[in-house]
């Protein structure tokens, strides 16, 4: 009897011991997650509402990068935030970090390990994954922003592509630079010349450059316009380095198209005392908190309202009405690129520098303009 109550207790403590352990599998070291969005009133109302019919539509958004750009990758977060707030969905967020060689493992870990209906990712360095990886997943949907997949392979039915006319923007961003160079400002000075720092020298920063050299030209024939890369979408002292050696060469103006690095041309344009043009964001408002002077110095910014776009994305998805196996380009009339005019902007600009920039948007609506493209 004793022997058998000695075997009962042994299973009993065993048992208890294998309950203990068999919590979940830790997260991998490759990728970090972060809530999207303090619930609102708006969005618990919206959540409850899914949970008496259906649940909640769950989107991950994946950063192959970090956020805290200021820029690019912060605009889709805030898309995905207004979209939580708005409609009600659950949403994470995984950054990938800056290691390349991570980038794939990470992927993989979120297609086999997190609970998702739709997966978003961003910029052409995804597309190969994309290709890979959609057609293994037809249950699920997937959204790629900044870079089209190629669906004429016959895959990707479940994936959708929005990219952005950044050259009709940057074509804006070009004659307003053109025209501010030669006004009567502080920090400008009487040479007519302007600069430009890109990332990397990819396809989609060389449409920028185009539409900013073209617009500029259509300015100002005699302008001269130095264009330079940095090879480094994180590296603000790189920045700061290449937009001072472009203002001891005459520019008075620098656009920054370069993520992170641009941070630097900010801090270059303010200690310097000349003016650079932000990207993506309405940079001016975004660093105005942590740095008025930095602010002051902003122009203007080309935005890419990467934002609107996914935000659109999503809403079409809730509504069935998201073109799954398509491309769609947003420029100027979809509201996909357009220049910030905030209170910078109108303090700083002169009125006939406005009407020229908004006859310039109009004719590219129009379609007097054409504008050229690096692609």
């Amino acid at each position: 009897m004793k022997r058998n109550l000695v075997l009962i207790l042994l299973v009993l403590v065993t048992a208890l011991v294998l309950a203990a352990c068999g919590g979940s599998a830790p997260a991998p070291t490759s990728t970090t997650s972060s809530s999207s969005a303090e619930p609102t009133e708006e969005s618990a109302s919206s959540a409850t509402e899914n949970d008496a019919g259906e649940a909640p539509l769950k989107v991950i958004l994946f950063v192959n990068g970090l956020l805290g750009d200021k820029s690019f990758f912060d605009s889709a977060q805030r898309g995905v935030d207004r979209a939580v707030k708005d409609f009600g969905i659950e949403a994470k967020t995984i950054e990938a970090g800056d290691d390349q060689t991570q980038w794939e493992a990470a992927v993989i870990d979120t297609l086999e390990n997190e609970d998702f209906d739709i997966l978003i990712v961003g910029t052409f360095q995804m597309i190969e994954y994309l290709e890979r990886f959609a057609p293994q997943y037809p249950d699920k949907k997937f959204i790629i922003y900044d870079a089209p997949v190629n669906y004429e392979s016959g895959c990707c039915d479940n994936v959708y592509s929005v990219t952005y006319k950044q050259n009709e923007g940057s074509y804006l961003a070009g004659v307003y630079a053109a025209a501010m160079t030669t006004q009567d400002i502080d920090g400008m000075n009487p040479e007519t010349v302007i600069g430009s720092i890109g990332g990397q020298e990819i396809p989609v920063i060389l449409d920028f450059m185009v539409g900013y050299e073209q617009g500029a030209k259509d300015t100002n024939p005699d302008i001269q316009i130095i264009r330079q890369f940095a090879n480094s979408w994180d590296d603000p002292a790189k920045g700061k380095e290449l937009a001072k050696a472009q203002y001891s060469q005459g520019a008075d103006i620098v656009f920054q198209i370069a993520a992170g690095t641009g941070q630097g041309v900010f801090e270059a344009a303010a200690e310097d005392g000349h003016y650079a043009i932000g990207v993506d964001s309405d940079q001016a408002l975004i660093v105005e908190d942590a740095d008025p002077d930095q602010a002051a110095r902003i122009l203007t910014s080309m935005m890419k309202n990467v934002d609107n776009s996914l935000y659109r994305a999503i809403d079409l998805h809730l509504k069935g009405e998201l073109p799954y196996g398509q491309i769609e380009e947003l420029g100027i009339a979809e509201g996909g690129v357009g220049l910030a005019r905030n209170k910078y902007y109108d303090e700083l600009t002169p009125d006939d520098v406005k009407t020229l920039v908004d006859e310039a948007e109009k004719k590219i609506l129009d379609g007097e303009i054409k504008v050229e493209t690096g692609f």
